[in-house]
């Protein structure tokens, strides 16, 4: 391929991406050294790194950061880890395989907001879950109580993306060349020596390819965070950093610190990625 021809391959997907990306990312950096409230949209006031300093120095941002960190150390491993248990479960299914991967992949493809809205319902005071912990067990338990509702997000963060690692790892699985498996079985390796030194290192890329973009996802939360909390000012400590965003820039009316935390909530992103981007570059240059 000449270089003239990778240009014209390449320009119009770089054109898109300045124009998607960068333009409203540096649009977002301008609009950060500006007060603007809904009273003076056009005419922003400049107030210079003011809004940065707030931002940092605001512990509703930083509470809203923690919640995010754990939200992604909770979910991310858990999810991987569900993803892969059921996708080695479907490898093994001969019969009927199309339908339980259409079954497992029910939670993904559904609406994000009907999904959530389905969810919370479950768990409602008198949804199915409360009732059966009651009828059954005899517990009386809420979901809804300030001390459970992280449960509640939690689980419902890992039922909604983990059909996503399901998917993923288990087209990886369809890749796995035979011959490694049919020589460890005549060296007599048994399921656990076959998983753990052929089938996981296999399948390393699609971890990462799997954790980039869960961690992305959930770095961004808001739509779930959103109905399950319905905004009760209860949950202060179940803030996500794209939902304290929405509440700087809708419910204080503050757009010039909304565009600030965006900013600093990329900054942030890039930060948290650039091990996984390294390993990724390291693998595609070993593999060269």
């Amino acid at each position: 391929m000449t270089r003239r021809q990778f240009y014209l391959f390449v320009g119009p997907s770089a054109i898109m991406m300045l124009l998607l990306m960068v333009v409203p990312l540096l649009g977002a950096v301008w609009l950060g050294f500006h007060f603007i409230s809904f009273r003076n949209v056009t005419n922003p006031q400049w107030v210079g790194l003011e809004n940065y300093v707030f931002m940092l120095s605001d512990s509703g941002f930083w509470n809203a950061l923690v919640f995010t960190l754990q939200y992604i150390a909770v979910t991310v491993p858990l999810q991987m880890l569900l993803g892969l248990v059921v996708a080695l479960l479907l490898d093994q299914v001969r019969h009927f395989r199309a339908f339980y991967i259409a079954a497992t992949l029910l939670p993904f493809i559904v609406t994000p907001i009907v999904g959530t809205l389905i969810y919370r319902q479950s768990f409602d005071r008198y949804g199915i879950y409360p009732y059966l912990l009651d009828r059954v067990f005899g517990i009386e338990f809420s979901f809804f109580a300030v001390s459970n509702i992280q449960l509640l997000i939690f689980s419902h963060a890992i039922w909604y993306v983990t059909p996503f690692a399901v998917v993923t790892l288990f087209a990886g699985l369809q890749t796995l060349p035979e011959e490694p498996l049919e020589a460890a079985l005549v060296d007599g390796a048994n399921w656990w020596q076959r998983l753990r030194y052929i089938v996981l290192p296999h399948l390393n890329s699609f971890f990462i390819f799997i954790a980039l973009i869960s961690i992305m996802d959930a770095y961004r939360v808001f739509d779930s965070i959103f109905v399950l909390t319905k905004q009760n000012p209860i949950y202060t400590n179940v803030q996500t950093l794209m939902y304290y965003n929405y509440k700087v820039a809708v419910e204080f009316q503050n757009l010039g610190r909304a565009n600030a935390m965006s900013v600093l909530t990329v900054i942030g992103i890039f930060v948290i990625l650039i091990p996984f981007l390294y390993v990724t570059y390291k693998q595609q240059t070993e593999e060269r």
